[in-house]
């Protein structure tokens, strides 16, 4: 496998390539109880209270807590207090170890006190009048939750998370992957699983099916069956009356999963990749990554980081709330995975309905990823296109420039395409605006007339390609290659290797290609003395 790049290696030493929801974590709350008027109406128009109190919360609170011991003690259900500090997670493992046969039921119920959001009664007064009145407004206070770890027979290990105070809030957690894997063990088809993914499948087509078809509705019905399981603070004539949970996304896990028929020069590849594209995290990188523009308005951090936690590197995208993050699964796998924990980066409602939009948005993301991996360690160009890209030429009967490498114009060009890699298109104001920074001049030094001068050749080397019937422009498959391998070859090997020529260069303190001309000065100083003719050197200098 050596020499190989990333396209070969995921082209043919892939034995398993499949994409899916990895984790999914649910907000389950109360729509008309998030503000203080539908409390006040939930009190006073549904329950009949002549006034709405936090002192009517309390009795409810009690209520559901004593209703969560009581269904312990009659399930026998271990109810856990977590110490600070503790794992969840390890408690979780080390229960569903005890218990490998356990098809479905509630493992078991843990308690913590978190922070969460309630309400609280405060006093205002009227401006007019001065008189006093209650105020119910919300206000964060340290509470018990109750974690419901339960084994679903569809879904697998999943938990519930319900908060002690109105109102009453819930957080689902789930894992796409373990729906999968008792999807299969249903179906008959042999698996072996890898962690939270999947090592070998006995039919991959079946298994792209069953990720496939983890839909909004599935999801929404498994955690009903559970709500209706499981103790409930909300009474049946409080439900019967419309105060009943809705979903929405907290953040949702988008995994793609590439297993390697040799691992381990899969991983020595995957870490000169990272190394490859340090600079992803740039606001042009990310903006095609995620399929968004970025302008200086754009809100957020964008950036990338490599991480090695023990001896595995790991790389992080981020934009917005938002990231990509690529690993080496336990030196099996490469793992690409979206994650997004605020779906209005992307301009889309947190509802649970709109979970295919997110997966649309989460899947391009790490397919883009791959792809721009692929071009940037795989952008040769044959010698006889890099000529005719270089040489004046003529095409249709018209005189087409030539694009000189090196040449400052050029290189900032190719520098524009490179920001511009997969939204679907530019225009004339967007390559000025970006010629103009790339080149450090002022927005006059760069007239239309060059931009349009500058497409035109672009289109004529079919580098870029224009929209019918419009004045929009993408760039062409050969545009990526092209770009990408001008502006490598000038940021990563011209540049850093003409600079250690002059002395001083902080970054290149050895220097050896500058030792190396420095010793041919030498030797050639000591060539010319011994042959007693000392002009000689200024005449094979000049």
């Amino acid at each position: 496998m050596i020499g190989q790049t990333i396209g070969e290696l995921l082209t043919e030493h892939v034995t398993l390539d499949v994409e899916g929801i990895d984790r999914l974590y649910l907000n389950a709350y109360q729509p008309r109880l998030q503000t203080g008027g539908g409390v006040a109406y939930f009190f006073r128009q549904h329950r009949g209270a002549k006034v709405a109190s936090t002192l009517l919360m309390a009795p409810m609170s009690q209520a559901f807590v004593t209703a969560i011991a009581n269904f312990a003690a009659t399930e026998e259900i271990d109810m856990v207090h977590f110490r600070k500090h503790q794992s969840k997670d390890e408690e979780t493992q080390r229960r569903l170890q005890a218990a490998p046969l356990l098809r479905e039921g509630v493992l078991y119920i843990g308690v913590a006190q978190e922070k969460f959001s309630t309400f609280r009664v405060s006093k205002k007064h009227n401006p007019l009048t001065g008189d006093s009145f209650p105020w119910l407004s919300r206000a964060d206070v340290m509470c018990n939750q109750y974690y419901f770890y339960v084994v679903d027979e569809d879904f697998g290990p999943l938990f519930i998370k319900f908060s002690s105070y109105f109102p009453y809030t819930a957080r689902i957690n789930l894992n796409g992957h373990e729906f999968a894997k008792r999807q299969l063990a249903q179906a008959g088809i042999a698996f072996e699983a890898l962690d939270n993914g999947l090592l070998r499948c006995a039919d991959p087509a079946a298994l792209q099916g069953i990720l496939d078809g983890l839909t909004a509705e599935k999801i929404d019905a498994v955690v009903r069956k559970w709500f209706a399981r499981l103790p409930q603070p909300f009474t049946a004539a409080d439900r019967a009356a419309g105060f009943r949970y809705e979903l929405s996304i907290l953040q949702a896990e988008f995994a793609r999963t590439q297993v390697l028929d040799r691992p381990v020069a899969g991983r020595h590849l995957f870490e000169e990749l990272i190394r490859e594209n340090l600079d992803l995290g740039r606001p042009e990188k990310v903006s095609l990554i995620f399929h968004r523009r970025i302008t200086q308005r754009t809100p957020g951090i964008f950036r990338t980081r490599v991480l090695t936690q023990g001896v595995i590197p790991t790389l992080h995208v981020s934009y917005k709330h938002s990231k990509i993050k690529q690993y080496f699964k336990l030196d099996h796998a490469l793992r690409t995975e979206t994650t997004i924990n605020n779906t209005r980066d992307f301009g889309i409602g947190r509802k649970l309905v709109n979970l295919p939009a997110l997966r649309a948005i989460g899947f391009q993301a790490n397919r883009r990823l791959l792809e721009i991996e692929t071009i940037s360690q795989d952008c040769a160009l044959a010698e006889g296109m890099f000529d005719a890209l270089t040489q004046p030429r003529m095409i249709a009967g018209q005189a087409v420039p030539r694009l000189t490498f090196g040449d400052p114009r050029v290189m900032a060009l190719m520098a524009a395409l490179c920001l511009f890699f997969i939204p679907p298109y530019f225009r004339h104001g967007w390559l000025r605006e970006k010629m103009t920074e790339l080149m450090g001049i002022p927005a006059a030094d760069y007239s239309p007339h060059q931009a349009t001068y500058d497409l035109r050749r672009l289109r004529q080397h079919g580098l870029i390609e224009r929209l019918p019937n419009s004045h929009r422009y993408q760039i062409s498959p050969q545009g990526r290659r092209v770009a990408m391998l001008f502006v490598k070859l000038n940021n990563r090997l011209l540049r850093p290797g003409l600079s250690q020529l002059f002395d001083g260069c902080p970054k290149a303190p050895n220097r050896p290609l500058a030792n190396a001309f420095k010793q041919l000065d030498r030797a050639l100083e000591d060539f010319i003395q011994g042959a007693k003719i000392t002009s000689a050197k200024n005449l094979i200098c000049a």
